[in-house]
């Protein structure tokens, strides 16, 4: 989608929510609320919502944007920036690494953010922290993705969303529960936060037993998240190291011809 025609088509919806006490958000935020929500009622009422929420979270708010300035200092990106500022950074990374959790862009332009859950020891993570900072390190990471995806929406004049990879490859139902209840509260709470941000999800390598089971599941989950999940075997399946995606390479070359496939053709 075309972000200046957007902008054009929902003028005057997106002005008048810029009348919602406190708002200081730019158009290019105020669409996706525009894009995500039939009525302009309900359009105010999670705004107003959310602006609430910013307001008492500001360390992950400001944290995101100071954290994404540095990254951005010497003209192209560094990553270390942003892992840095992370909530409980001096813990968790120690156990998530590029490795296991990274993003990247798609051939269209869209960030695509992978995570490899079954190489990070997470019984070790969660004995170090709860589930609530667990939590907030992941909605850090989307408020860091919702800053990018609407610079570069701006800079492209494409409308930018965050695909999603999550490579199962190896999951078992061992893993630690309150890891697992953290990555649903994160994402639960970014589907909140950040209103049309999300493009697909993709569950990428499911071991066959645990395949069946979501598959049978699936049915049971809104028709709006039906729509989004996608099952896949093989991208990135023969990726020993996530990083090896965000450089030029086989890699990347196969990956993003898979996503190609799987979402945009």
């Amino acid at each position: 989608p075309i972000v200046s025609a957007l902008l054009d088509q929902h003028r005057a919806t997106i002005d008048s929510l810029k009348s919602v006490p406190d708002n200081y958000m730019e158009d290019i935020f105020l669409l996706r609320y525009c894009l995500e929500y039939d009525s302009e009622s309900e359009m105010k009422e999670k705004l107003e919502s959310n602006l609430k929420w910013r307001s008492e979270n500001k360390a992950i708010c400001e944290g995101a944007a100071a954290a994404i300035e540095a990254a951005q200092a010497g003209g192209s990106w560094d990553n270390s920036a942003v892992r840095d500022a992370a909530p409980h950074a001096s813990i968790i990374n120690k156990y998530i690494t590029p490795s296991q959790i990274c993003t990247t862009t798609s051939s269209t332009g869209d960030l695509v953010y992978c995570i490899r859950a079954a190489k990070i020891d997470d019984k070790a993570l969660m004995s170090q922290v709860s589930v609530e900072e667990m939590t907030e390190f992941f909605v850090y990471c989307k408020e860091v993705l919702n800053v990018v995806a609407a610079q570069r929406s701006l800079a492209t004049n494409k409308l930018v969303k965050v695909v999603t990879a999550n490579d199962l490859s190896g999951v078992s139902l061992n893993g630690d529960a309150s890891f697992r209840k953290a990555l649903s509260a994160g994402s639960k709470q970014a589907n909140q936060l950040y209103p049309s941000l999300s493009g697909p999800t993709l569950l990428l390598n499911l071991p066959l037993l645990l395949g069946a089971l979501a598959k049978l599941f699936t049915p049971l989950f809104p028709k709006a998240v039906q729509e989004k999940l996608k099952f896949e075997q093989g991208p990135l399946k023969k990726v020993d190291n996530l990083e090896d995606v965000l450089s030029p390479g086989p890699a990347r070359d196969q990956f993003l011809k898979d996503l190609n496939d799987l979402i945009y053709l």
